[in-house]
């Protein structure tokens, strides 16, 4: 007699896919209900499959699952939202691809944790409307994830000393969590340094909901400090690199050298005679 799998209904992200087999996909879901997992959706290569529209990375969706031996199988799948507009240009896709690659390193399969899922998910939306830089998007992502995991870095006082942090340059030990003041520096390692602007952009967004933190200006500097420090103190938690600051470096890379060209293109000949 047939084994009978029980079904489930769960509302999801679809954080990444690969294939497997000849017609089949494996597909790794951030849901509300059940933190992240990994589940087969059967046949969803083959060309008359109703599935694969709905599964592609970052759509969020509402599945139908039954409980099978290795990995659930995804049975019914109603995308909610595809957030079409991520595709608009590639420094974009690699903002949404870093922010779910966040989510998967920093989950372990099958803890729910709904207000992760909810971040994520706002995030994308807001990715998706483009109303906002994407860069100071996903700073307030990530300083909300490191809050939500229990990694919130210490912006108040220095970790070394616990005296009030003074407005003045200071540095930032991602081995201690947090802000070390000149005075309590000596004899610490792997320090970087950190602007007073950079850190004051920083606190706001840990105090701030999203509508408050979007109030910030940042200029091209502040965004790049901030991008290398929070790139230094994930790193470390993590305890290794991530893939998609890479591509998003070289896809920077090559706006600006096309930028460059374009302005070579259209600068007026030069009047000095040729020698």
């Amino acid at each position: 007699m047939a084994q009978k799998f029980r079904s489930y209904r769960v509302e999801a992200i679809v954080l990444k896919h690969q294939d497997y087999g000849e017609a089949d996909r494996l597909v790794t879901l951030y849901t509300r209900q059940k933190g992240k997992l990994t589940a087969i959706a059967k046949g969803v290569r083959k060309v008359r499959s109703h599935k694969s529209g709905h599964l592609e990375p970052f759509t969020h969706v509402s599945l139908q699952l039954a409980q099978g031996r290795t990995w659930d199988i995804i049975s019914q799948a109603e995308a909610q939202d595809i957030y079409i507009r991520l595709g608009r240009d590639l420094e974009t896709i690699g903002m949404a691809s870093y922010v779910v690659e966040l989510v998967d390193r920093f989950s372990v399969d099958e803890e729910e944790h709904q207000p992760v899922f909810s971040l994520l998910k706002n995030t994308l939306a807001r990715l998706n409307a483009a109303e906002y830089p994407t860069s100071l998007i996903v700073r307030y992502f990530e300083i909300r994830l490191l809050d939500l995991l229990g990694f919130r870095p210490e912006l108040q006082e220095c970790v070394v000393t616990g005296a009030q942090i003074q407005p003045e340059d200071q540095f930032f030990s991602a081995a201690l969590g947090g802000v070390v003041s000149r005075a309590g520096r000596q004899d610490q390692s792997g320090l970087v340094p950190v602007s007073m602007p950079a850190l004051k952009y920083l606190r706001h967004f840990q105090r701030s909901n999203f509508a408050e933190a979007a109030r910030a200006r940042l200029t091209p500097e502040i965004e790049h400090e901030l991008e290398v420090l929070m790139q230094y103190y994930l790193t470390y938690i993590l305890e290794r690199g991530l893939n998609t600051p890479a591509f998003l470096r070289k896809v920077r890379r090559e706006y600006a050298d096309r930028s460059r060209a374009i302005h070579l293109e259209k600068e007026p000949p030069s009047d000095e005679p040729k020698t």
